[in-house]
């Protein structure tokens, strides 16, 4: 009997072990984007050319309101939703796997480096749809009334996608954002996982100062490595055709080529102090809220 009694909780346990890394994820990543949401309205705006980030706050609040640093925020809960639930649950398992495969050591930076870039494009794969929404969301209202798509929420931004421009549309942009969020999450999750092994074992720091300090180091790497990436991601999203149907740029190599050849390599981290307080914190706190999760769960037994 006490055997049997033992023995019933363990399909659950399996499926939470599974299930809790992602379910993890997305909850750390949906809190950080409450947080982060206005910083984020603020970048797409001085990427679209509406000027410095102190002219754009003004110009949004004389205008727009409050609210409307807030635009948006639906299809940035739902990215997190998918593109972050699927990211860092994926990651955790592939470092699992990668450390049972190394007999329990802890893995080289490559193999860290080449586990992040996996779980980037595992994630925005899963997470590019809500990505195209919540850039949509944000870039129409700098549109001429006429053009502007007037979307309610993320739902009805994927709704007028699929209605306007086929299923596939929802993948606009998909190559530069999974490119963009390899880049980002080699920097972010290998550099964070590197840095938690360096301030908690090299340098004695406790728990928080590890969370902390390893938190920020991983947010600059992830700025760093994703910024190029995001703006040439931006700039194919937002684009629209002029008067006779053709788009500025073929694709996120012309796009690439064309900036290079009109502004020089700088060109690409427009908006880099901005995009660095936008990501950083973002993944701080991504980072921050995931470990209080986790003891919150350990202190619940789960």
């Amino acid at each position: 009997m006490g055997d049997d009694k033992k023995a019933k909780p363990a399909a659950p346990v399996g499926v939470w072990s599974t299930v809790k890394p992602f379910v993890n994820g997305g909850a750390s990543g949906m809190l950080a984007t409450c947080v982060i949401q206005p910083i984020d309205m603020i970048k797409v705006r001085i990427q679209l050319g509406q000027g410095s980030a102190a002219q754009v706050t003004s110009t949004m609040l004389k205008n727009e309101g409050v609210a409307a640093f807030y635009k948006g925020l639906s299809a940035g809960l739902l990215r997190q939703a998918t593109y972050t639930t699927a990211r860092l649950g994926s990651f955790r398992i592939l470092t699992s796997k990668a450390i049972e495969a190394n007999e329990g050591k802890p893995l080289p930076l490559y193999q860290k480096a080449l586990c992040g870039l996996t779980a980037g494009a595992i994630g925005a794969t899963v997470g590019s749809p809500a990505d195209l929404a919540l850039i949509r969301m944000q870039a129409d209202a700098t549109l001429p009334a006429a053009q502007r798509r007037n979307y309610t929420n993320a739902f009805h931004a994927l709704y007028r996608i699929v209605a306007d421009e086929g299923v596939l549309a929802l993948w606009k942009g998909a190559g530069p954002t999974v490119v963009r969020a390899m880049a980002l999450n080699m920097g972010m999750l290998a550099s964070y996982d590197q840095s938690v092994e360096f301030f908690k074992d090299s340098m004695g720091f406790g728990e928080m100062s590890t969370v902390v300090g390893a938190s920020a180091v991983s947010g600059f790497f992830a700025s760093a490595c994703s910024l190029p990436f995001d703006y040439v991601k931006t700039q194919i999203q937002k684009m629209q055709p002029d008067a006779e149907g053709k788009y500025p740029y073929t694709g996120s190599v012309d796009c690439a080529l064309k900036t290079l050849k009109a502004g020089g390599p700088f060109k690409f981290y427009t908006g880099f102090p901005v995009y660095c307080v936008r990501i950083a914190p973002h993944v701080m706190m991504t980072w921050i809220f995931l470990n209080q999760i986790q003891k919150l769960e350990k202190s619940a037994g789960l």
